[in-house]
């Protein structure tokens, strides 16, 4: 699945799955047909401007359209999203019309997994789709939270980053982090932000080491944990 346009997937396995890592910060997993999404955190614009920072109130219109996109790029069957896909309880009700109809037409056209997360612990059913607390691919979890008990999982929550200094400049960019048996997703939404994956959040999770695929310009580059910038 490779387009002109659009940088290639990287193929990596998640406790023996074979999945594709795509530029957009989505996980496909092809012999099931399932893509994950994580930590959309759709109207966090809104969310900020309700207490007085004011941020360009795009990012709900950017995220659903670049969710679009990947979407319409794998076709897939059914679409799970890691929780934090909301910024807040009330975020469904404050999306605009266009929004609401673009992301009803997304969930409308495949089985929709809504997953909770710490930021929308609820979710109303206007939104369409199944919510659960966390979904299974055999002995895979996806789940939003990364435990550390749980050694096979697909997880949001962390919002990995990597940095990397070549040529004398630092470099940070939405990473993927995984040791083979779990993968932390990078966050999916315009506004979600990012953590170092030097942070101390990720060492318990990734008590062997990890490799980042770093999504760049062009390309998905895999780099061992080892290397990577603290900020």
């Amino acid at each position: 699945m490779t387009s002109p346009e659009r940088p290639a997937a990287q193929a990596v396995a998640v406790a023996g799955l074979p999945c594709l890592l795509d530029p957009s910060g989505a996980i496909f997993v092809p012999g099931l047909s399932i893509l994950v999404v994580a930590d959309l955190h759709l109207e966090k614009g809104s969310a900020f401007a309700r207490r007085g920072s004011l941020l360009p109130p795009y990012d709900s219109q950017a995220t659903i359209a670049a969710l679009a996109d990947t979407v319409g790029f794998y076709r897939p069957e059914i679409v799970v999203a890691l929780g934090d896909s909301f910024h807040d309880r009330r975020g469904p009700e404050r999306l605009g019309s266009p929004e609401r109809a673009g992301l009803a037409r997304l969930v409308g056209g495949c089985r929709w997994i809504w997953v909770t997360g710490n930021h929308d612990p609820v979710l109303p059913p206007s939104i369409g789709g199944e919510v659960a607390a966390d979904w299974r691919l055999g002995s895979l979890v996806l789940r939003h939270h990364p435990e550390a008990g749980g050694r096979t999982e697909l997880a949001g929550h962390l919002h990995p980053v990597a940095k990397v200094v070549l040529y004398g400049r630092g470099v940070r960019a939405r990473a993927f982090l995984t040791d083979g048996e779990r993968c932390v997703l990078p966050a999916f939404g315009a506004y979600a932000g990012g953590l170092n994956a030097c942070d101390r959040a990720f060492a318990p999770l990734f008590p062997d080491g990890f490799t980042a695929h770093v999504i760049g310009r062009n390309r998905i580059f895999a780099i061992p944990g080892s290397v990577l910038c603290r900020d």
